[in-house]
């Protein structure tokens, strides 16, 4: 089976203006189990079903969750992270365009786990649909009992509130869009702590991906040690894939960890536009690696995408045929992290200008083997030594390209010295 629809079983069947619809298609039904259950069960299903965050970087659901738990402050927040600046992903609009109450119940079941008092949805500002429909449902919810005080009729009392960034693509890092929030630059801050323990304006804090709270629903409907027989063993369940690039049917699509990236590409998006030969793609978005046609049977997974010395990002899978030069996708790559870099710190901020200098060369063809030592060397130094992701996963383009394109470096080199 390449697709399975847990998460977007309700695209297309349901008006997202419409709770009435929602409720009918079983909406809110599991918030209200979650409500008939010990706050400590919920995470441990969720546990049972080793969830891993959506947005990027894997991290397992409930040590969240556990971590918000434990902490006695009166004030604790739930924070979905929705700014998806990350090029070549798009999944999460289609989230919440298509079904925005499974995000919010998502949020309300886990603030109801971990004693959240207080949600907020930070949206990227170009997402000026999603922003409404959010906001629209919120007030939706409200009219009738699953927002507010005294939810469904209970003691707990929590609310949710839509912020918008102004386009930071560093925002997405959580210290980032924490600051952010605050009303201060989106810079990084110097971890630990943690965000669980002094978060947004100094009060512990749960950040979690748009699908990643989508799916907190369908563990409990389906039982957590349902939901970890879906997928691989160390990655369980399913993943919204954003396809895009040169295939001949671009969209999302929910698969179960597990399917190669050669059905994704070849039965879901019907092979590449006009029958050309692929050369590469590119994996997670911008930040990922770049690998070619031959390592296409690999399956999507976090431990095999660990392998590239990254993760398996958002789900972005970029399709690139024979008609683009490798270099001037990575100078593209490059440019974009250099002027997205918030500036905090020096592997960062001077390490793109050097990057974009160097890569430059090879797109003129004046590259040497000296510049494709300095290339590897400086690319290492920025993934290793940086603050945050933005920095320690821009590099991977190029680490990657290296690795398994190297031939294309050399003959680049080659080429420099006839010319």
């Amino acid at each position: 089976m390449i697709e399975m629809k847990l998460i977007s079983k309700r695209f297309g069947k349901i008006n997202p203006l419409s709770i009435e619809e929602y409720i009918k298609f079983d909406g809110y039904k599991n918030l209200k189990k979650a409500f008939s259950m010990e706050r400590t069960a919920i995470i441990e299903e969720v546990q049972k079903a080793y969830l891993r965050g959506r947005g990027g970087a894997g991290f397992p659901t409930a040590i969240k969750m556990m971590a918000l738990a434990k902490e006695t402050n009166k004030e604790k927040y739930i924070l979905c992270n929705a700014d998806e600046g990350e090029p070549g992903n798009f999944k999460d609009r289609y989230l919440m365009e298509n079904d925005p109450h499974q995000v919010l119940e998502g949020m309300i079941i886990v603030a109801y786990a971990t004693g959240g008092t207080k949600g907020i949805i930070y949206v990227r500002g170009e997402y000026q649909k999603s922003i409404s429909l959010l906001k629209w449902s919120i007030d939706e919810a409200k009219k009738k009992g699953y927002l507010g005080n005294k939810i469904l009729g209970s003691k707990f009392n929590f609310d949710i509130e839509v912020r918008s960034g102004a386009g930071s693509y560093v925002c997405g890092e959580e210290f980032s869009l924490i600051e952010s929030i605050e009303g201060n630059p989106g810079r990084t801050r110097v971890k630990p702590p943690f965000p669980t323990q002094i978060g947004v304006f100094g009060k512990p804090t749960l950040i979690n991906n748009v699908e990643t709270f989508s799916t907190i629903p369908t563990i409990l409907e389906i039982s957590g040690a349902e939901f970890a027989k879906i997928g691989t063993p160390t990655s369980t369940g399913t993943k919204l894939i954003s396809l895009s690039g040169n295939v001949k049917n671009k969209g999302v699509f929910e698969i179960p960890f597990g399917v190669p990236i050669r059905d994704v590409i070849y039965k879901l998006g019907k092979g590449i536009e006009k029958d050309r030969k692929l050369k590469m793609v590119q994996l997670g978005g911008a930040c990922g690696p770049i690998i070619p046609e031959y390592m296409l049977d690999m399956i999507i997974d976090f431990e095999r995408f660990e392998e590239f010395e990254s993760k398996t990002g958002a789900g972005a899978i970029i399709v690139i045929d024979e008609r683009f030069d490798l270099f001037d996708i990575l100078l593209k790559i490059v440019q974009f992290f250099q002027h997205e870099s918030c500036g905090k710190c020096t592997p960062c901020r001077e390490g793109h200008i050097q990057l974009a200098n160097l890569i430059k060369k090879f797109v003129e063809r004046k590259a040497t083997m000296e510049d494709i030592v300095s290339l590897e060397s400086l690319a290492r130094v920025i993934h290793q030594t940086s603050l945050c992701g933005l920095g320690q996963t821009s590099p991977t383009a190029i680490i990657s390209s290296l690795r398994y394109f190297r031939d294309d470096y050399i003959d680049c080199v080659e080429h420099s010295y006839k010319g």
